[in-house]
């Protein structure tokens, strides 16, 4: 049965989706955009910096529904760019030290609010 996540701690939803949406062990998330929760769009700000506040977002909501960056199976980048790869790619790496999960990285034609990046992840709640 499909329950809905939602959580104060991450930008809310902006149109007709959900943070997040578990069901069984897993939990998806909506691509998660360098938006701050009180709203502040940081999309002039460094990759480094625009890909840190997009993975603080789902770690966010992953804790909402109970997971955490470490249950992740799989996430998705998108950039606006793909030459800004290695930079967040760097930062990425730091929130994923150990056993990342599984990774697509693409360029996308454009992102929500002329961002950089934005990120979705998968995740088991599976003990």
């Amino acid at each position: 049965m499909k329950r809905i996540i939602s959580t104060d701690d991450a930008p809310a939803a902006v149109g007709a989706y959900s943070q997040a949406t578990t069901t069984g062990d897993l939990v998806f998330t909506a691509g998660q955009i360098p938006l701050t929760p009180d709203g502040e769009l940081l999309d002039d700000a460094s990759i480094a910096e625009q890909t840190e506040q997009a993975l603080s977002n789902v770690e966010a909501v992953l804790a909402e529904a109970g997971a955490d960056l470490s249950d992740v199976l799989k996430t998705t980048v998108f950039l606006a760019d793909i030459d800004d790869f290695e930079e967040m790619n760097e930062t990425y790496a730091g929130f994923f030290d150990e056993e990342p999960p599984a990774r697509s990285a693409v360029q996308a034609g454009a992102l929500p609010k002329g961002v950089g990046v934005e990120i979705e992840a998968v995740a088991s709640l599976a003990e």
